[in-house]
C-alpha cells in the first residue's frame, strides 16, 4: 500500500510564492510508486485546498482562479484523526466527508506562520507523524534573537548585536541607538527578527541610515536585530539531515551576492525575471574554500542543528570574516528553500532520496514520541482529595 504524504505549502507569510516553488519541487521529487502525494496548499488568508491542478506552477499566475477549481478541506484538531475532509459551505451537505486519509504530512511553509512553530503545534496536537522541527525548534530557529542567545550560550560563535522591540524604538530611540553605536559601531545589518529570505534587511553606515533601516524594519516584525556587519564577508551555506541525535552535513556552497549581503532577488530570481526557487541563484557548489574551514564550517552546521534540536533538513548560513577567518553562524533556515536538495545532490544524496529520508524521519520521530508518557491514567478528582489543591475552588461557580 501506498504512503500518503500530505504536502502543505504557501500560507500567510510573505515567503508565500518560494514556499509554492518549493513544495512543487519536493512534491515531484518522490517516487508515485511508493508515495500517494496530497497537495495541501494554504492561500495568503489561510484557507487549505487540494487538487491536481495545484501541481502545475503555471496555474499559480491566477491564484483566485486555481483556488476556484480545488476543493477546499481541512483537519479536525483532535488528537489521532489524520483524515483531510472538505470544507461543506452548504447548509444541506453531508457533513464531515472525507478526501483522504493522511500518514505523514511534509510542510513545505517558509516563514511566518509556517517555519516559526506555530503550523508544527497544530500537527502536534493533531499527532500526525510530520517531518521537520518541532514547535520549539522551530520557534527557536526563526526568532533571530532567540537563536543567538541559544547559540552563544552553548559557545557556538555569533556577531556581536543588540535587539529591541518595536514598541521600545517608539519610545526610546536615542538610548537605543547610543548602545547600538557603542556595542558594535558603523557599519551595521538591520533585519526582522523572525522573517527570512532577506525580507525587510538593511545596511546602515551612520545614524541617519539607521533610523530608515530600522523605520524599515519594524513594518515586518514586533522584534528587530541589530548586527555588526562584517565588511571582508565571506557567506557560506551547508545543510543539515537527520534529527539531534543522529545527523550528517553536506557539502558547503558559496552563494554569489551582487551587493553587500545576499537580497531575495540574489536568492530566489538567479539574475532572471521568474522566480525558480533558492537552485535558480548563483553559487559555488562545492565551496572553493581549504579543507579545514570547510570541515569547521560543516561541523559548526551540524552542532547548530543540535543544539537547537532539530529535525529533518535545515540550511545553516554561516559568514567568515576574511580579515582574520573567523567564522560566526549568521541563521538557520528550518524549512531551507527547494529543501536544499542541490547541496545534498552534490553530496550524494538525490531529491528522490532526500525525500525518502524525511518520509522515514517522520515515521522514527512519531515511534520515539509514542514511547513518552504524556499523561496518568489515575483520575485524581475519582480520589476525593483532588480539589482540596485548587486555589480558589471552594464555593467558586463554573
Amino acid at each position: 500500500m501506498k504512503t500518503n504524504v500530505a504536502v502543505f505549502f504557501g500560507g500567510r507569510s510573505v515567503e508565500h510564492e518560494i514556499s509554492v516553488i518549493s513544495a512543487l519541487q519536493a512534491i515531484h521529487a518522490f517516487n508515485v510508486e511508493r508515495y500517494n502525494i496530497v497537495p495541501i496548499y494554504i492561500s495568503k488568508q489561510g484557507r487549505w485546498y487540494t487538487g491536481n491542478d495545484l501541481l502545475d506552477i503555471r496555474n499559480y499566475k491566477d491564484m483566485k482562479g486555481l483556488t476556484n477549481k480545488c476543493t477546499e478541506v481541512f483537519m479536525r484538531p483532535e488528537y489521532g484523526d489524520y483524515n483531510l475532509y472538505k470544507a461543506e459551505t452548504s447548509m444541506f451537505s453531508k457533513r464531515n466527508t472525507i478526501i483522504e486519509e493522511l500518514h505523514v504530512a511534509i510542510p513545505v511553509l517558509h516563514g511566518t506562520n509556517g517555519e516559526d512553530g506555530i503550523f508544527e503545534g497544530l500537527l502536534e496536537t493533531i499527532g500526525i507523524p510530520f517531518a521537520g522541527c518541532n514547535t520549539l525548534s522551530s520557534a527557536n530557529g526563526m526568532d533571530k534573537i532567540t537563536m543567538k542567545m541559544i547559540l552563544k550560550e552553548c559557545n557556538i560563535p555569533v556577531v556581536d548585536y543588540v535587539w529591541f522591540t518595536d514598541r521600545q524604538w517608539f519610545n526610546e530611540r536615542e538610548q537605543l541607538i547610543a548602545k547600538i553605536e557603542e556595542k558594535i559601531g558603523y557599519p551595521v545589518i538591520v533585519k526582522p527578527a523572525n522573517l527570512g529570505s532577506s525580507v525587510g534587511i538593511g545596511k546602515a553606515s551612520n545614524r541617519e541610515e539607521l533610523i530608515e533601516k530600522v523605520n524599515h524594519a519594524e513594518k515586518f516584525s514586533q522584534r528587530i536585530i541589530v548586527e555588526d556587519m562584517i565588511e571582508q564577508l565571506q557567506e557560506i551555506n551547508c545543510s543539515v539531515l537527520g534529527d539531534a541525535d543522529e545527523h550528517e552535513s553536506s557539502v558547503c556552497e558559496e552563494p554569489i551576492k551582487t551587493g553587500d549581503f545576499l537580497s531575495y532577488e540574489d536568492k530566489y530570481m538567479g539574475g532572471s525575471k521568474s522566480a525558480k526557487g533558492m537552485q535558480a541563484s548563483e553559487k559555488r557548489i562545492p565551496a572553493d574554500l581549504p579543507v579545514e574551514i570547510s570541515e569547521k564550517i560543516r561541523h559548526m552546521a551540524g552542532e547548530t542543528f543540535r543544539v537547537l534540536s532539530c529535525h529533518g533538513v535545515s540550511r545553516i548560513d554561516v559568514m567568515i570574516d576574511r580579515k582574520d577567518n573567523s567564522i560566526y553562524v549568521n541563521e538557520i533556515n528550518t524549512i531551507p528553500g527547494s529543501l536544499s536538495f542541490y547541496l545534498w545532490e552534490a553530496t550524494g544524496i538525490s531529491f528522490e532520496k532526500l525525500m525518502d529520508r524525511l518520509v522515514e524521519l517522520a515515521f522514527k520521530r512519531k515511534r520515539l514520541t509514542d514511547q513518552k508518557t504524556f499523561t496518568y491514567d489515575q483520575n485524581i478528582f475519582s480520589l476525593g482529595g483532588g480539589v482540596k489543591g485548587a486555589k480558589g475552588a471552594k464555593g467558586s461557580k463554573f
